[in-house]
């Protein structure tokens, strides 16, 4: 079976929203990585988030690392949310990846999450803060 490695940063990801996508086209779950340290993270209406390499102030970003059958790529990207996009990602191992990225129209006045490294640890201290507002 031929098979395209995918960085996915978001709710692609292991046990998020829209992970159900990936076994849908029979994607199977290969690592988890870093990004070269040149990635900015931004929250899109704190849906889903959107990666993009930049040439300043960029970071390491958690990834997830998945092989998508080429049959079932297409599928994946019509189902991903308006203004992402595929593109290459370079991994802070020299690896290069193709990779699920925002268009910067889609970050324009977003929130900058870059400071948390990754959109699990972005989601889990947005929860954390709800709760003790809750409390």
């Amino acid at each position: 079976m031929n098979v395209v490695h995918l960085a996915v940063n978001g709710t692609l990801m292991r046990g998020l929203e829209l992970n159900g996508n990936m076994h849908q086209v029979n994607a199977t779950f290969v690592r988890e990585a870093l990004t070269e340290p040149t990635y900015r993270l931004w929250s899109i209406s704190d849906r889903h988030p959107a990666m993009q390499r930049v040439a300043h102030n960029g970071r390491e970003i958690v990834v997830e690392i998945w092989a998508v059958p080429v049959e079932g790529f297409a599928t994946l990207l019509r189902l991903e949310p308006p203004g992402l996009c595929i593109g290459k990602v370079k991994l802070a191992d020299g690896e290069e990846v193709l990779g699920v990225l925002g268009e910067a129209i889609l970050c324009e006045g977003q929130k900058d999450i870059t400071a948390y490294g990754g959109w699990r640890a972005y989601i889990a201290e947005r929860d954390r803060q709800a709760q003790q507002e809750a409390a």
